[in-house]
């Protein structure tokens, strides 16, 4: 089987490693637009869940990134300069670059051809191949020259966001909410190895038009955002990586995830929210499905629509709770005179994906101190 895989990130890396792995025989190709050292953004985060699918899925690549996490169990909700903190979620942060050096190299080792600087705008030059893969992001090339086929629905989220990072460690994953003259700003920060962090900070278009952001150079950014954030960043300064731009979160959906023999993964074929944690998540997880699917069928005119079966309810399920987060932080401004316990807690069960139990499994002391909060009352949406 010939397999051309377009796009080097996680969709496209580790499901080449795993094909490779299960059938030596099979011609791989990757072919990546990037060098093999750049990378943009700075730490990503991962579950324990999606930890177990890595370690069953190839044992050799799940060390390496172990070894390379930094590692928490806390949510860290500051609001109103008030911290609280919900135990029982475990997550681990790595650096972005990091992660796609450990499967670059174990997918090169299992023999696969991964090919740099080559920019694929156009899929029709490429060497024939019984399988395409499109692993190339949002804004696929694989999907658009398919378009007619995948039926993509993409749209942009209104807040305006900005991927940054910073020296100052913040032992969890850490939610923090600022009330400035401009209006509400929100920030999402988690420590990805022994001296950086993650620092993404969103806001409604109307905040970041009035704090004059459309006509700031890099430094004069980071400034403003050092100045609104001074507090939570403990005077650490904000970082980039020669990448500094706000942008809209692109929504993709597909109608249909095949096209004959092409295939999408990971951003290409959807997305979700940053403020749930789950898009290299989903990127990986796609990939296993994918792998798993040739497992049960030979041929590629099977496995794929068995892929998009099995694969399809999970991603609509989380793409769904994925945008109920999007528009709570959206909106969380409606919610910022609620007492700090109680607007933790409303964060927390924000998409339908954890309720009260759930927490109270995980952290039994926090609910309690919700519920002392809100005086017993069954109406937790009217609690102040």
């Amino acid at each position: 089987m010939r397999i051309t895989v377009v796009g080097a990130g996680p969709a496209g890396l580790y499901f080449a490693l795993l094909m490779k792995k299960a059938d030596p025989s099979r011609d791989i190709q990757v072919l990546e637009r990037d060098g093999a050292d750049d990378t943009f953004g700075w730490g990503i985060v991962f579950s324990d869940q999606t930890f177990s699918y890595l370690r069953d899925s190839d044992e050799p690549s799940f060390r390496e990134i172990v070894a390379s996490c930094e590692t928490w169990d806390n949510v860290d909700v500051v609001h109103r300069g008030q911290k609280i903190s919900i135990r029982g979620n475990r997550f681990s942060g790595i650096a972005r670059i990091v992660f796609l050096k450990i499967l670059q190299r174990r997918a090169s080792a299992l023999g696969v051809d991964l090919r740099f600087h080559t920019n694929v705008s156009n899929v029709a030059p490429l060497p024939p191949a019984d399988l395409l893969v499109g692993a190339d992001g949002a804004n696929s090339f694989v999907r658009a020259q398919h378009a007619a086929d995948f039926g993509p629905e993409v749209s942009a989220a209104r807040n305006k966001y900005i991927w940054l990072g910073t020296s100052r460690l913040f032992h969890g994953l850490t939610l923090t909410f600022r009330q400035t003259q401009w209006g509400p700003f929100a920030a999402h920060s988690y420590k990805f190895s022994p001296t950086l962090s993650t620092f993404i900070v969103e806001c409604g278009p109307d905040a970041w038009e009035r704090a004059g952001f459309a006509s700031m150079n890099e430094r004069e950014t980071c400034d403003r955002l050092e100045s609104i954030f001074h507090d939570d960043l403990d005077g650490a300064p904000l970082l980039t990586n020669n990448f500094v731009k706000w942008l809209n979160f692109t929504l993709v959906r597909n109608r249909r995830w095949c096209a004959d023999r092409a295939v999408l993964l990971g951003d290409a074929l959807h997305t979700a929210h940053f403020s749930i944690g789950s898009g290299t998540k989903l990127a990986l997880e796609d990939a296993i499905a994918l792998a798993k699917a040739f497992e049960g069928h030979a041929d590629v005119a099977d496995a794929l629509p068995a892929f998009e079966r099995t694969r399809r309810p999970i991603v609509d399920a989380l793409q769904s709770a994925a945008t109920e987060s999007l528009r709570w932080f959206e909106n969380w401004s409606q919610d910022a005179d609620r007492d700090p316990v109680v607007f933790a807690y409303r964060l927390m069960t924000r998409s339908g994906r954890i309720d009260r139990e759930k927490l109270r499994q995980r952290d039994p002391a926090f609910v309690a101190a919700y519920e002392r909060a809100v005086g017993g009352s069954i109406r937790e949406g009217t609690a102040r």
